[in-house]
């Protein structure tokens, strides 16, 4: 034995060769070994808003982490979980996290129904602006439920699509519509619409069976599902500009060492300035293809109209406000001073 212990002192450099060697392949192992993967879901098409922020998302983090957590997206509600649904499905393990539209999450707490509150913001800043002040009340709700919060979405504008021109306030009794909360269905109800929240999917073969004829959605998520085959029209209402949440399993970020938690969270900052950039084009973008493919734009909308949903919208409000904690109902009285 000792001849051979000896060798490496006899042949220093290739004793220091193989030290080396073995070195870097138990370094060049290791990231493989540990490497995570979370799997993260939309219910919107991967060139929607949505999609493209959980694909952005999906590219920094691989960046920055240099492969040790990767990101495999899943679109257009592949998994056949929406957006309500994603919670339960992130703590069941079956996804990692996703990007909800966060009026389907209300239902965990009235403030992340913030955003779709109806006329609160009428542009890109003040929407930023409100958002940035609900960013700690939005992150406690999805904490106390086991969700870490990545990072925000805010949509184009919502308006109406239709089957028809709405002329005015005497429309609305003719449309079954979908609305996309509780909170916008009320307030298409009480507006005169036969309104009803219905997940997309749902939503989507509604209308391919005629049972609807009408849709609460920006210009994004109607081009993204080209509702124009059906509803021609849109009513550029601006009704809301509502955020998605991109999230992920307070358990599945905290297994991950303190270095590469950082670089996570860096990434998801640099997707969600990234949207906000997208987001300045995205109206003038989505109307031109809309366009495209024979959409009638009625913009600016019909007084009557818009005047019959601020109307209907202002019980909404005040009811949000009177269940909201004090400092989501301080952020929407801010807002209503914008």
């Amino acid at each position: 034995m000792l001849p051979d212990l000896l060798l490496p002192m006899r042949s220093p450099a290739k004793g220091i060769r193989a030290i080396l060697a073995l070195a870097l392949l138990i370094l060049s192992a290791a990231p493989a070994m540990a490497q995570v993967n979370w799997r993260m879901t939309t219910e919107y098409p991967e060139n929607n808003i949505s999609g493209i922020g959980l694909t952005t998302f999906a590219d920094r983090v691989a960046a920055r982490t240099n492969g040790f957590v990767s990101v495999t997206n899943a679109f257009d509600n592949q998994l056949k979980i929406s957006s309500g649904e994603m919670p339960r499905a992130a703590l069941d393990g079956r996804i990692a996290g996703g990007d909800a539209f966060a009026g389907a999450l209300s239902g965990l707490d009235p403030v992340l129904g913030l955003s779709t509150l109806p006329f609160l913001v009428q542009s890109v800043e003040i929407a930023h602006a409100a958002n940035a002040r609900a960013r700690p009340l939005y992150e406690k709700a999805l904490a106390a439920r086991g969700l870490k919060l990545l990072y925000l979405t805010i949509w184009p504008a919502t308006g109406l699509w239709s089957d028809r021109a709405l002329a005015g306030a005497d429309d609305l009794p003719k449309l079954n519509l979908r609305a996309y909360d509780a909170n916008s269905s009320e307030v298409m109800k009480a507006a005169g619409a036969n309104a009803q929240f219905l997940p997309m999917d749902k939503a989507l073969a509604s209308l391919k069976e005629h049972q609807l004829n009408a849709f609460l959605t920006s210009g994004d998520g109607g081009a993204g599902r080209k509702l124009w085959d059906f509803l021609p029209y849109f009513t550029a209402i601006n009704y809301a500009m509502p955020i998605s949440i991109a999230f992920v399993r307070t358990e599945a970020f905290a297994a991950l060492p303190e270095p590469m938690q950082r670089e996570v969270l860096a990434a998801a900052a640099e997707t969600e300035q990234s949207q906000l950039a997208l987001l300045a084009h995205r109206t003038t973008e989505n109307y031109a293809r809309m366009r495209e493919n024979g959409v009638k734009i009625a913009e600016p909308a019909p007084p009557s109209l818009v005047t019959a949903l601020r109307t209907a919208a202002t019980a909404t409000i005040s009811a949000w406000e009177a269940q909201a904690d004090a400092d989501a109902a301080a952020i929407v009285e801010w807002a209503k001073q914008q």
